[in-house]
């Protein structure tokens, strides 16, 4: 009688454990989709970050149902965000990966890339932009409305500036670490 009372206590608990990693799978990969992650790839990452110990393409493939080539892109995908490292494991000769577990570590390196690249792109566009339209502005021979529209976009992309100089500061404060000293992460056993 014990035994089929742990048998039935241990097929409850894993399946309470698969309804749980189920779930949060799904969060994260809806989640990831919001910042411009696929769902697969972002189901991969998840996945990922429930396994213990460093798992192959072959383990991803079986797991997940995907080929092994859409796996293998997925993989270089989540390893150029860094939140997949390729990791040595003694006696194999296949590569194995390791999902980022650190949800801070995946915050800065995830949007730090991010914003880098948008205040990039911008601060390049805006004055190359800034540029054309000063051409206009100063041109005393261009119609007086195309002068006034011009300087209405060159004030424009001026108070776009601000914004991207401002999220410049915020990348750096969130590539170094930096931003953890004005918000501080708090334990949650320290709120209770």
């Amino acid at each position: 009688m014990e035994g089929n009372r742990n048998n039935f206590t241990n097929e409850k608990a894993k399946e309470k454990i698969d309804q749980a990693e189920s779930m949060m799978i799904n969060t994260i990969s809806e989640t990831m989709d919001l910042y411009g992650v696929t769902p697969s790839v972002g189901r991969l990452y998840a996945t990922m970050y429930f396994k213990h110990k460093p798992i192959t393409l072959d383990e991803m493939k079986d797991a997940l149902g995907m080929s092994k080539p859409s796996m293998s892109t997925s993989v270089r995908k989540l390893q150029e965000i860094n939140i997949v490292q390729k990791v040595w494991q003694k006696g194999s000769r296949k590569d194995s990966f390791m999902a980022e577990k650190n949800f801070f570590n995946y915050f800065t390196q995830f949007f730090g890339a991010k914003w880098e690249r948008e205040v990039s792109m911008f601060l390049v566009s805006i004055q190359k932009a800034q540029e054309q339209l000063n051409e206009v502005i100063e041109n005393s021979e261009a119609d007086e409305a195309l002068r006034e529209k011009a300087m209405l976009h060159y004030k424009q992309l001026d108070d776009a500036m601000i914004y991207y100089h401002w999220l410049d500061k915020l990348t750096k404060l969130t590539k170094s670490g930096e931003i953890y000293n004005y918000i501080p992460v708090e334990d949650t056993d320290e709120k209770e």
